[in-house]
């Protein structure tokens, strides 16, 4: 490559380096692209040469992946390749001027082809991930906060990068690639991850594997969560332990002290159907884990976490009064409850009610405080709502939860959550108090419990009435 003639001398007073060729002369200017005053006064032509040493340095990356037998010259000429693309990635920080002259030039495509090519060969060397990650950088810093050089990144890169980088076994690849995917994303670009659903699952994988990286999190919760048909359609797609991931981010999202935004609610409904819906139909299967058999863990564990996320989804205000009507969700929990209840009577059942020795790894921690869960649940759907309230007595359900108030060491609250549950199915509901006053007369109700839940029955003529002594819980 011919000499360049030499550039002449900034206002600013910096020299830029005469000669880009070798890469002493790159690292120098990477280095003088880390100020500010340096990147808002270099020449187009500086970024022109630095992309003809990248293109030109490439041709040894096409010639290794097209014969495997050349990977072994590749070592000067990844250095090359990853002072080339640290040299664009600096010049890009916070500078728009920068990032249109090198995306002017067709950087960004010469970028994403090279990068494609890395996950080609199959060395190992390190210098390749570190000319990898490097080129990554570039790419997010060249679209950061710029709507154009997201467009064409997004052009270049959707869907083949993506698909190529989330799921690659280095976490700077991963949380680099997710970084790029976050500030490329919009919602008009969400609408076509409905059609690259691997991209959306491989985000989730990637939360799951690398919780320390804050980019894939971020994608979920300021992107996904947003779109109720893309969760929807992800989640159909989903293995069991990404479904996990997914579930355990909402029961995260619903309990947050922040109240859902009001343009938020509408989406959460989405939601709220999507998993009363899959309770109602798939609940029972967390019976499987008394059999012990193979691959049961994980399917039940998923009923467990959507156990979790209706208990939250009823606990809020805005979410409730859709779920309480919801058909035949109240009578599943209560159907569940009396499965697990008499259950648990077999002190070989993961559901009995003696301690476990706890160890990770130990299928009776799946269920710890499912049982508790279970009666908050029932609680939950019958705060304020009579039509519930009475559903519950219909089906045999208030003995059931008094009855469930016992020493439990894998459900702990189970006491305060029956006291809830009561509460909440005795409000101005005499029919449900008069019941429990006859249970107590007849020895079907123990008084001290009853006590202990701020409850007093009293007999006034030939009638018994069950009265609280405290004010009413809030669900």
């Amino acid at each position: 490559m011919a000499a360049p003639r030499p550039l002449p001398v900034r206002r600013s007073g910096v020299i830029m380096p005469a000669s880009i060729q070798d890469l002493e002369a790159l690292r120098a200017l990477t280095a003088l692209f880390k100020e500010q005053r340096n990147r808002e006064t270099a020449p187009r032509t500086i970024f022109q040469r630095v992309l003809d040493i990248l293109k030109k340095s490439s041709q040894a990356v096409e010639l290794a992946c097209r014969d495997p037998s050349q990977e072994e010259q590749l070592a000067s000429s990844l250095q090359l390749i990853t002072e080339c693309f640290r040299c664009l990635r600096n010049a890009c920080i916070e500078c728009y001027v920068n990032q249109t002259s090198i995306r002017n030039l067709n950087a960004i495509g010469v970028a994403v082809d090279l990068i494609l090519l890395f996950r080609e060969l199959r060395v190992e060397q390190e210098s390749l991930l570190t000319a990898f990650r490097c080129g990554l950088q570039f790419l997010g810093n060249i679209a950061s906060r710029n709507e154009d050089s997201q467009s064409v990144v997004w052009l270049y890169a959707f869907p083949e990068l993506f698909l190529s980088c989330l799921n690659h076994p280095d976490k700077k690849i991963v949380a680099y690639s997710s970084m790029i995917l976050f500030t490329c994303l919009n919602s008009s670009r969400i609408k076509e991850l409905e059609e690259n659903l691997n991209i959306a699952i491989n985000v989730i994988e990637a939360h799951q594997k690398h919780p320390e990286s804050e980019w894939p999190f971020l994608i979920i919760t300021d992107y996904f969560l947003k779109s109720p048909e893309l969760v929807e359609a992800m989640y159909a797609k989903m293995s069991n332990p990404e479904r996990i991931t997914l579930l355990d981010i909402m029961v995260g999202k619903v309990m947050n002290e922040e109240p859902l935004a009001r343009e938020e609610v509408p989406v959460f409904l989405s939601y709220a159907h999507l998993f009363a819906s899959t309770f109602v139909d798939q609940c029972k299967v967390v019976l499987k884990l008394n059999s012990k058999q193979p691959g049961d863990d994980e399917e039940a564990l998923v009923i467990i976490r959507l156990l979790d996320v209706l208990c939250e989804m009823t606990a809020n205000s805005n979410l409730l009064g859709y779920l309480q009507v919801y058909p035949a969700l109240l009578e599943r929990g209560v159907d569940l409850l009396r499965v697990i209840h008499v259950s648990g009577l077999d002190s070989t059942s993961i559901f009995h009610s003696c301690g476990y020795i706890k160890a990770e790894g130990n299928v009776s921690n799946m269920v710890e405080g499912f049982k508790s869960h279970l009666v908050r649940l029932i609680g939950n759907m019958c705060y304020k709502n009579k039509d519930n309230q009475d559903k519950v007595n219909e089906l045999d359900g208030i003995p059931l939860i008094l009855d469930s108030c016992g020493p439990d060491d894998g459900n702990p609250f189970l006491t305060q959550w029956v006291v809830y549950a009561i509460r909440n199915l005795t409000e101005d509901n005499s029919r449900n108090q008069d019941l429990i006053a006859k249970m107590e007369e007849q020895g079907l109700a123990d008084t001290s419990f009853l006590k202990k839940m701020s409850f007093k029955v009293e007999k006034r003529g030939d009638k018994l009435i069950l009265k609280s002594t405290s004010d009413t819980a809030q669900p």
